[in-house]
């Protein structure tokens, strides 16, 4: 596992992402106390209900945000990979309204509120950077709502696709074209509102249309541009790049 210092190093390079930072920003990041904590697949970071002390930057693997409604069913929400902050809410909002879950083997670094929000406030660069993330998060579940609610089964599962692809890759963990998706097609069903045989049958047309090319949880995506059209992607709603 890497060490603090280093993870928190990688913090402030994706907060430079957000918003310019001064070298003591820098340094006031990287200095932050912080616990490094593992999760394994399945285990919740997060229950709806709780209230939690620290707020969490995904250090590595994969986790998602989920509801649970009455009758049991489960919407997930949203999907994080490592290089994401996935509970800036709750440095202000006292009470957790969902649940935070690992989808794969995740490591997180976890921040004290209290240290993170006098880090903002004496920093004002570092807050309007964790600001603005806040905002792209908020951007990202707009695109779902409208994915979810207004795309067809096959457009919303293409659309996931060319999300998660591009996520992966402004984060380094490799190509767009190739990559491991870490999802059940009973995970990626919560996730589009789709049964797990729908989410089946719809990747197999995507593979019978020479688009992706299925290996088990690896997806290769052999046609970008058709399936960015088939998915109505684009990524103006990850703000790329933007400060």
């Amino acid at each position: 596992m890497a060490d603090g210092e280093t993870v928190l190093a990688e913090l402030a390079k994706r907060l430079e992402t957000r918003g310019a930072l001064t070298v003591d920003d820098f340094t006031a990041i990287t200095t932050l106390p912080c616990t490094l904590r593992e999760f394994e697949p399945n285990q919740y970071l997060l229950r709806e209900g709780d209230r939690p002390k620290f707020c969490s930057f995904l250090v590595s693997g994969f986790v998602f945000r989920h509801k649970i409604v009455a009758d049991g069913g489960r919407q997930i929400v949203s999907v994080h990979t490592a290089g994401d902050m996935i509970d800036l809410q709750n440095m202000l909002l006292p009470e957790a309204d969902h649940n935070i879950q690992a989808l794969t083997a995740s490591t997180v670094a976890q921040i004290l509120h209290e240290d993170a929000l006098a880090l903002s406030f004496t920093h004002p660069n570092v807050g309007k950077a964790l600001w603005r993330e806040s905002l792209i998060e908020a951007s990202i579940f707009r695109e779902w709502v409208a994915n979810v609610g207004r795309r067809d089964a096959r457009a919303r599962t293409a659309h996931t696709i060319c999300e998660l692809a591009t996520r992966r890759e402004v984060a380094g963990l490799g190509a767009r074209e190739t990559y491991e998706l870490p999802m059940t097609q009973e995970q990626l069903g919560d996730a589009l509102g789709l049964t797990s045989v729908h989410v089946n049958r719809t990747l197999k047309t995507l593979q019978d249309d020479g688009l992706i090319v299925r290996r088990k949880r690896s997806v290769a995506i052999a046609n970008w541009e058709g399936l960015r059209a088939v998915a109505d992607f684009t990524s103006n709603y990850l703000h790329l790049g933007q400060r």
